[in-house]
């Protein structure tokens, strides 16, 4: 049985964003690397997932690529990733992504990182999972986010519990910290919990 830990980071795959987001992602999974989990992420080669890729793999640590095959018929795919499993579709992916976590870290991204949030987010709402999720704030990056998140919790279309499920990490230390104290610590979410009250 295989019992190491793995954080599963959702991110981008720009390769033209500023460097302090390369900055970040690499240290933060450098630091998950120390930490001894394996990296989960969606099996590209550039951006932020390669990013991360490359600095696991850099490390020794174990990456495991998560990539529907229509990307790989196009090359996509890191092929420095060994443990390189394939899906049909997006959402297969994403559901295979969520379900190898032991704790999921979002890093900036764009629509696709950020449906992969909301499923996240969606599923611990429900009591689906209950698994830590940490959102690295590069340089404000989510700052609107925490405040439309915020207003739906003040319109209540939202309860505060499930935004306080939901961390917003100001550095990849902050981020570490939180995965240390909460990985085994999370407050239990169930479908009750769900409506707003």
């Amino acid at each position: 049985m295989d019992n190491k830990k793995r954080a599963t980071i959702f991110c981008a795959s720009s390769p033209k964003i500023r460097q302090i987001f390369f900055d970040e992602a690499r240290q933060l999974t450098s630091m998950l690397v120390d930490n001894n989990y394996g990296i989960v992420y969606g099996g590209g080669s550039v951006g932020l997932m390669g990013c991360v890729a490359d600095e696991a793999l850099r490390m020794g640590g174990e990456v495991i690529g998560i990539i529907p095959k229509f990307m790989v018929e196009v090359e996509w795919q890191h092929k420095g990733v060994s443990d390189m499993r394939l899906t049909q579709t997006m959402a297969q992916r994403k559901q295979m992504l969520i379900d190898l976590a032991d704790v999921i870290v979002i890093l900036p991204g764009s629509t696709g990182t950020m449906d992969e949030l909301f499923d996240a987010m969606a599923d611990k709402k429900l009591g689906l999972i209950q698994k830590p999720i940490v959102i690295l704030n590069t340089d404000g990056f989510y700052d609107a986010l925490k405040v439309q998140l915020q207003k739906m919790v003040s319109e209540n279309f939202m309860n505060q519990c499930h935004l306080d499920t939901v961390y917003f990490a100001t550095s990849p230390a902050d981020a570490i910290e939180y995965l240390q104290r909460s990985a085994d610590n999370q407050p239990t979410i169930t479908l009750l919990d769900a409506a707003v009250k």
